[in-house]
C-alpha cells in the first residue's frame, strides 16, 4: 500500500515540466541515435513515517513503544545530513470518540501534548525503548530521515492485567496511507471494537468507513465521513456506525476522501480479552496467515470478497512437515460483498502453523482479504490475538520488542523450499548482535526460538532477510503469562520497503528542434 512509485511518478512529471522536456533514455552517442533506458536502480528510501494509536484507555495500563531501524539500511550513508534522525511525539490531541456521533467525534479529551519526543532514534542497529503509564498516553506520529528510514520500525506493547480490555495488545505502527482493510472485527455487545484513525498531517481530513457482514453492507449511520483533525487521533466504536443487528464476523473498510491516515482496530472481547487487528494485506486470489501457536484452543477465520465475484477458497494448514487440509474445515465460500467466518477450532493440534489460502479452482482467483482470530488458554483464563494475511518478508522485514523470553519467530514458505539469514540486533540496554541461517522446506512452517543477543540487556528487534528461494511469510508471537492468564500478541513481518526504484533520467532537447 505504499504509494512511494506514484509519488516517483509525480516528482519526475514536475522535473519534466521545469527543463521543458524528460526523457527516460540514455544520452545518444549521435544526435540520430536515441539510446534503449536504463534500468530503474533501486536506491534506499530518505524518509519514512509511522504512527501509532492511543494505546489504552484503562488506567493500569503499562505501555512500552520500541524503536529500531537495521544497520547498513542506507549502503553507506551515514556523514552529514544523511544520518538523519527519527523521531516519534504525540499528536496535538486524541478524541473522546467513543461514538460515532460527528461532534464528539472532534473533541479532545485533553490539551495538546507538549512537542517533545517521547522515543528518538539516533543510529542504526540498535532499538531504543520508552514507557508510558496509565490510559492517557496520545498516539504517536514520527518520520525518520537519512540513514534511519529504510526498514525503520516502531513496536507498541501494551500489557493491560485487569479490566474489560485486559491483555497483552501488540501493533506494529503503521505507515499512513488511504485504503485499509479489517476482515475479523465485530459489533456484538460482548465486543468493544474501535477503528483508531490517526492524521499525521497539518490539514484535516474526512474518512469514511464501511462495515460488511455475514448479508453485506451494514447500513451506515454516518453518511457525511469522520473528520480527523490535523495531527489527531479519532477512535471510534464501531457498534455505533451502523444500526443493523449485531455482526459476530464484520469487515471494516477505511478510506479518505483527500489525505492519508493511520488505521488499526482495537478490539476488546469481555471474556477473551483484548488486541490489535492490524489491516489485512490487499485483496488477493491467494493469501498466506502465519504464525498460529502451536497451544493454540481455538481458530477462526474470516474473509471478505471485495469484487463483484464469489470466492471458493481452498484452506490448508502449513506445519511442520508438509501441508494438510484441516479437519474442520477443507473450503470456504466468500460471497460478494460479504464476509464470510468458519471455526477451525484447535487447527493446529500442538504443532505451530500458518494457514494457506488458495482458489479451489484453477483459473477462479477471486481476491479476498482475510485475518484470524485466535485464542490461548481455556474457561476464564483466555486471551486472543490477530493475524491479518501478510505479504512476504522480500529482501528484508523487521520487528522489534523481542524479549529473551517468550519470544517465537515463525517462518512459512508455501511455494517452495528457501533460505533466510535471522538477525538479533544488540539489546536496548546492551548485548551483542547474533545471527543465525534457517531453512524453511517447501510447504511447512518453521516455528523457531529466534536468536538473543549475547549480554541481552532489555528487549531486541529481529530482522529477517531473504537468501534464497521462494517468498517467505513470517510472524513473531510474543507471550508474557499474568497469574495463569496466556497473555500473548502476534504480530506479522512483511518487506519494509525500504528501497525505491528510481529511473535513470536525461534531458532531450531534440524535441524542440524544428
Amino acid at each position: 500500500m505504499n504509494r512511494a512509485t506514484l509519488s516517483l511518478a509525480a516528482a519526475v512529471t514536475a522535473l519534466a515540466a521545469v527543463t521543458g522536456f524528460a526523457a527516460l533514455t540514455t544520452p545518444a552517442a549521435d544526435s540520430g541515435t536515441v539510446a534503449a533506458a536504463k534500468a530503474p536502480t533501486r536506491l534506499p528510501v530518505e524518509r519514512s513515517s509511522l504512527l501509532c494509536p492511543a494505546p489504552s484507555n484503562s488506567e493500569v495500563a503499562e505501555t512500552v513503544y520500541t524503536s529500531f531501524t537495521p544497520a547498513g539500511g542506507a549502503r553507506g550513508a551515514g556523514t552529514g545530513e544523511a544520518a538523519g534522525r527519527a523521531e516519534l511525539k504525540p499528536s496535538a490531541a486524541t478524541s473522546d470518540a467513543t461514538t460515532a456521533d460527528p461532534g464528539k467525534a472532534n473533541t479532545p479529551k485533553k490539551a495538546p501534548a507538549a512537542d517533545k519526543p517521547v522515543l528518538t532514534l539516533t543510529q542504526p542497529g540498535r532499538p531504543v525503548s520508552a514507557e508510558a503509564d496509565g490510559g492517557d498516553a496520545p498516539a504517536l506520529v514520527g518520520a525518520a530521515s537519512g540513514r534511519l528510514a529504510p526498514g525503520w520500525t516502531t513496536q507498541q506493547t501494551t500489557k493491560v492485567p485487569a479490566g474489560g480490555g485486559r491483555g497483552m495488545l501488540g501493533v506494529s505502527c503503521t505507515a499512513p496511507d488511504t485504503d485499509f482493510w479489517f476482515p475479523g472485527a465485530s459489533t456484538v455487545a460482548q465486543r468493544a471494537d474501535y477503528v483508531h484513525l490517526t492524521n499525521p498531517d497539518d490539514t484535516a481530513t474526512v474518512v469514511d468507513i464501511e462495515l460488511f457482514g455475514p448479508g453485506g453492507a451494514l447500513k451506515s449511520q454516518v453518511t457525511d465521513g469522520v473528520t480527523v483533525p490535523a495531527r489527531s487521533d479519532v477512535p471510534v466504536l464501531l457498534s455505533t456506525l451502523t444500526a443493523d443487528p449485531a455482526a459476530e464476523d464484520v469487515t471494516v473498510h477505511v478510506t479518505t476522501r483527500s489525505g492519508r491516515v493511520g488505521a488499526v482496530v482495537r478490539s476488546a472481547d469481555e471474556k477473551l480479552g483484548s488486541d490489535w487487528l492490524a489491516a489485512s494485506a490487499d485483496p488477493a486470489g491467494s493469501l498466506v496467515l502465519p504464525g498460529i501457536p502451536a497451544d493454540a484452543t481455538s481458530v477462526r477465520l474470516v474473509a471478505y470478497a471485495p469484487g463483484e465475484d464469489d470466492a471458493e477458497l481452498s484452506i490448508r494448514l502449513a506445519g511442520p512437515t508438509g501441508t494438510i487440509t484441516p479437519a474442520a474445515a477443507e473450503s470456504l465460500h466468500v460471497k460478494s460483498g460479504m464476509t464470510a467466518a468458519v471455526d477451525l477450532q484447535d487447527v493446529t493440534r500442538g504443532e505451530a502453523g500458518s494457514l494457506l489460502l488458495t482458489p479451489l479452482r484453477k483459473g477462479r482467483a477471486t481476491p479476498v482479504v482475510a485475518a484470524l482470530r485466535v485464542v490461548r488458554g481455556k474457561g476464564d483464563d483466555q486471551e486472543v490475538a490477530f493475524i491479518p494475511a501478510t505479504g512476504p518478508v522480500g529482501e528484508r522485514a523487521t520487528v522489534a520488542d523481542n524479549r529473551a523470553k517468550g519470544t517465537t519467530l515463525s517462518l512459512t514458505a508455501p511455494a517452495e523450499g528457501a533460505e533466510v539469514k535471522v538477525t538479533a540486533s544488540a539489546g536496548t540496554e546492551g548485548g551483542t548482535p547474533a545471527t543465525t541461517t534457517y531453512k524453511i522446506k517447501s510447504g511447512t512452517t518453521l516455528a523457531v526460538t529466534p536468536p538473543v543477543p549475547a549480554g541481552l540487556k532489555g528487549s531486541y528487534a529481529l530482522t529477517v532477510e531473504t537468501v534464497s528461494g521462494g517468498p517467505v511469510h513470517a510472524a513473531r508471537t510474543l507471550a508474557e503469562p499474568d497469574d495463569g492468564l496466556p497473555m500473548f500478541t502476534v504480530q506479522t513481518l512483511a518487506d519494509d520497503r525500504g528501497t525505491v526504484e528510481v529511473p535513470v533520467a536525461g534531458q532531450d532537447l531534440s524535441v524542440l528542434d524544428d
